[in-house]
């Protein structure tokens, strides 16, 4: 698609500070874009980058048009709009047409039970695997040597990528996305020790997928001892992240990579994890709280709180600790001096009392 900055401004409903006839042709980053692409000020972005874009045209939200200096404005072409990301993803889409679906059917080099329920349109590639008993809803895609065990429900429009084991019994709701090699449903790692031998747990239990998940490559969620793990509405898991059994993750959770959660924790709604956070086991993650990268959590967090470090602590005393470990070099050294004195102190308090007793 070949456009130009006024034709793009108005179909996203903005407008345009500069040169409305320039070209444009594809949409990248603010450090990639040249002369004939247009990009975009991200919110957390500093103004002063601006100073060596290259840019056909720069997406800015209004509420940063302020910050556009009279400098800037000479210099570059600004759409400005409400909401310079979503302007920016829009824009994107018209530039990258997304690849039709396939329509392969069922595919006769797939395995599919003679007891499987396959909805309208659903679409089964060579190589996957469809256990007995499998209910699998409309317009799904099963990509090739994926594995649906016997007993798993899917719901609509649930894409199922390449070497994706669901063991069985797994329920999985509308609209779910689960990446490439991960697996949903394998045992929970439970064992009691007897004997100097550890000796299995049966874990008995299965998981449950809502609508609207998004479950990222190599990620594994671990079936639950008993009940369900369960996984709520509207969450996104990132790959290699690792959830045990019998937790309970609450709606429009998000989680970076390399997170792991431990048996049997539960989070409120809303909740954020950055990477590699990890949770102790039967512990809650409050609603709204948000756990900072590599933290450690030995301890529930209440709602709406920002944990951080190693171990967690609210972020505002992790702060707190790591100002003073900086300054521990300077402190070392003060105290080193302070010892000094003492010690010459002592030995004069010493001399004075050798002395009166002289005189006395």
């Amino acid at each position: 698609m070949d456009a130009t900055v006024g034709a793009l401004a108005a179909s996203l409903g903005g407008e345009v500070i500069g040169d409305s006839d320039r070209a444009v042709a594809n949409a990248l980053a603010l450090s990639k874009a040249g002369l004939d692409c247009v990009t975009f000020l991200a919110d957390e972005a500093k103004v002063r980058e601006l100073s060596n874009a290259n840019a056909a045209a720069i997406i800015v939200s209004r509420s940063r048009q302020e910050e556009l200096t009279d400098e800037l404005r000479e210099k570059h072409t600004f759409i400005v709009v409400d909401d310079a990301l979503d302007a920016f993803i829009e824009t994107a889409r018209q530039f990258r047409s997304d690849r039709p679906r396939s329509s392969v059917g069922i595919s006769p080099q797939a395995v599919v039970a003679k007891s499987a329920t396959l909805g309208a349109g659903v679409n089964v590639f060579p190589g996957a695997f469809i256990g007995e008993d499998v209910v699998i809803g409309s317009g799904c895609d099963i990509y090739p040597g994926a594995y649906i065990g016997d007993g798993v429900a899917l719901g609509d429009n649930v894409t199922i990528h390449a070497n994706v084991a669901v063991y069985f019994d797994v329920t999985i709701g509308n609209r779910v996305i689960i990446h490439a090699g991960a697996v949903i449903g394998a045992d929970g790692f439970g064992y009691r020790f007897r004997e100097g031998h550890f000796e299995k747990i049966p874990q008995q239990g299965t998981v449950e997928i809502h609508d609207d998940v998004e479950i990222g490559a190599n990620a594994t969620i671990d079936r639950g001892m008993i009940g369900p793990t369960i996984i709520a509405e509207g969450t996104k898991i990132d790959n290699l992240v690792m959830i045990a059994h019998n937790c309970e993750i609450g709606k429009h959770n998000a989680f970076a990579s390399q997170v792991g959660i431990a048996g049997s924790s539960t989070t409120g709604d809303y909740v954020r994890a950055g990477g590699q956070a990890g949770i102790g086991d039967h512990l809650n993650i409050g609603t709204g709280a948000s756990l900072a990268a590599s933290s450690a959590h030995h301890k529930d967090v209440p709602d709406g709180e920002t944990w951080a470090g190693m171990p967690a602590r609210r972020i505002d005393e992790t702060i707190k600790i790591v100002m003073t470990q900086n300054k521990l070099p300077e402190m070392r050294s003060s105290l080193r001096t302070l010892q000094k004195q003492v010690a010459k102190l002592s030995i004069e308090i010493e001399q004075l009392n050798a002395n009166q007793s002289e005189a006395a």
